[in-house]
């Protein structure tokens, strides 16, 4: 390498460490794509200039609900009165998704959504979270097993409301007739699985279609 080449990058070297000051720059960053880089949001408890109040975190509308909260408290929960799990669907949850073959339609379609990645298709706990987790704590239990196949609907509904052990609650990202539906197609798991023996023994979701 020649004297002039090595001056040459001597040079730019000097170059770029007098353009690094070490400082914090008072000009705005160039950002090729503006939108992405200011989005118009508010931040929590900032003020508005929108509203009259000046508040941006808006209140609930008076005289208004949402309508999940017109249901009964033991399509809510799946818990009756007395404390005890609801040992069925309620009736009015099958009609109102246009029967237990719809209800349990839907169910799959929910099921795949917010279970699978945990409990896998088939309902053994052998989903993809706790098979790359490496902890075999974290593994949840097969519906197959002979205790969950004769728990309530209501316990099934309440472990998806609230959450159960490493299960977080789904409460806030599952309607409450789309718990049910869950509830309906893992019975439809379980009896799709059962040895025939024992299907007698087996909790039984009502005839499709009813």
């Amino acid at each position: 390498m020649n004297n002039a080449l090595v001056l040459a990058l001597f040079a730019l070297l000097a170059l770029g460490s007098a353009g690094c000051q070490g400082q914090t720059s008072t000009q705005p960053p160039i950002v090729p794509i503006r939108t992405m880089h200011e989005q118009p949001r508010y931040d929590p408890q900032e003020i508005s200039r929108y509203f009259r109040d000046g508040r941006s975190m808006r209140p609930e509308v008076p005289h208004t609900f949402a309508q999940e909260m017109v249901v009964e408290p033991v399509i809510d929960t799946g818990v009756e009165d007395d404390g005890s799990y609801t040992l069925a669907i309620p009736e009015t949850v099958i009609e109102d998704a246009g029967g237990m073959q719809a209800l349990v339609e839907r169910g799959r379609d929910r099921y795949g959504i917010f279970c699978v990645p945990c409990h896998d298709a088939a309902g053994t706990g052998a989903g993809t979270v706790p098979e790359r987790s490496g902890i075999a704590t974290i593994r949840p239990p097969t519906y197959h097993d002979d205790r969950l196949r004769h728990v309530p609907d209501g316990q099934i509904y309440a472990t998806i409301r609230n959450g159960i052990r490493n299960m977080p609650a789904h409460g806030h990202s599952v309607r409450v007739r789309d718990r049910w539906a869950i509830v309906a197609y893992v019975r439809a798991l379980q009896l799709s699985q059962a040895d025939r023996r024992s299907a007698s023994a087996t909790p039984t979701i009502r005839e499709a279609g009813r």
